[in-house]
């Protein structure tokens, strides 16, 4: 049986790399994540899944442990984690949901995280996303899907300050968007000090 080595798309842009730490603008590749899709009928609704707790107001996310959920419409959530693998993380998700009437489904290999850090970070992302992101709007624990640079993503604020955010792009549109980030940013840094790495 032959065995399928994952390679991340931004492999080649130097995801191998430490990134270096810059005030303005840190632009950062994470690693591969397991992830799930959930759906579970509204009626039927719990603040907790297993391990994760489940956001009820739209467009926020919440953390607990190695678990992220993200709500993504009514009766749909993203679960993200760092500390399983994807399909035991399926499996585990699937057996607490079938019997609520939900679903459950892989999505590891769909998305790719980016993360942009720094002082400048908002104003980055400003350059090519609508929604409004003022620090007093968008605060630690809220996310949207949206565009930015044209490509569509998942956006979580990490922190109340507005310098830190997750983008969760489809893989295939990962590169695309690392090449607009570091565009976007270039004139808040010295382009020689900016570039991408794995985050462990």
């Amino acid at each position: 049986m032959v065995e399928l080595t994952r390679v991340h798309p931004l492999e080649q842009m130097g995801f191998d790399l430490a990134a270096q730490n810059n005030q303005a603008a840190s632009i950062t590749a994470e690693p591969y994540v397991a992830m799930v899709d959930v759906r579970l009928p509204t009626g039927l609704l719990r603040t907790s899944l297993l391990d994760a707790e489940i956001p009820t107001t739209p467009n926020t996310w919440v953390a607990a442990g190695g678990r992220r959920t993200i709500w993504l419409g009514p009766d749909e959530w993203l679960l993200t984690s760092t500390d399983d693998a994807p399909e035991e993380l399926e499996q585990e998700v699937r057996g607490a949901v079938l019997q609520l009437g939900g679903a459950a489904i892989d999505v590891s290999a769909q998305r790719i995280g980016l993360r942009l850090s720094g002082s400048r970070a908002r104003e980055v992302l400003a350059k090519g996303c609508s929604i409004d992101l003022h620090p007093r709007v968008f605060v630690s624990g809220s996310a949207v899907q949206t565009t930015v640079g044209l490509a569509g993503v998942i956006l979580l604020a990490l922190s109340d300050a507005g310098d830190d955010f997750l983008l969760l792009v489809r893989s295939s549109f990962a590169r695309y968007l690392a090449d607009w980030l570091l565009d976007a940013a270039e004139e808040f840094t010295d382009p020689a000090t900016l570039i991408i790495g794995s985050q462990e």
